[in-house]
């Protein structure tokens, strides 16, 4: 079971406040990459007193903690996931905005190959791939 965004702060000494905790709660049970206006929308609904202020702040911090990842996907506000340590690529359907998590081993060992070729280890890359859906 991965932890809680709460567990992460505890563990790297972020100090915690109620509304943080709010934050945490809301972010861990995310099932996509909200922006903070969508993030603040949830919370709003847990604690009416969560400034965007403080939802911009908690995000910034989490960020900075190493415990969040900023994506900024072409044409769109910053989004944010969990930071785990698990590898994956992102698919940006452009119509809807939907983002797509996936893993492609073809892909990894591609990239791999590249950097090789051009005299290179490779020590990281972002993956983001942006579709239209195909009619069935």
């Amino acid at each position: 079971m991965k932890d809680s965004i709460e567990q992460k702060c505890l563990a790297k000494g972020v100090k915690l406040t109620d509304q943080r905790k709010i934050i945490a709660k809301v972010m861990s049970e995310s099932n996509d990459h909200p922006n903070v206006d969508e993030l603040y929308r949830r919370v709003s609904v847990l604690d009416s007193k969560i400034s965007i202020a403080t939802v911009y702040r908690t995000v910034k911090l989490f960020e900075e903690a190493g415990i969040l990842t900023k994506h900024e996907f072409k044409g769109d506000k910053a989004r944010y996931e969990e930071l785990n340590e698990g590898h994956h690529d992102h698919l940006i359907d452009v119509q809807s905005g939907k983002i797509i998590e996936f893993v492609d081993d073809e892909i990894e060992m591609l990239q791999k190959k590249v950097a090789k070729k051009l005299g290179y280890d490779l020590v990281d890359h972002k993956l983001e791939l942006y579709g239209v859906k195909k009619k069935s």
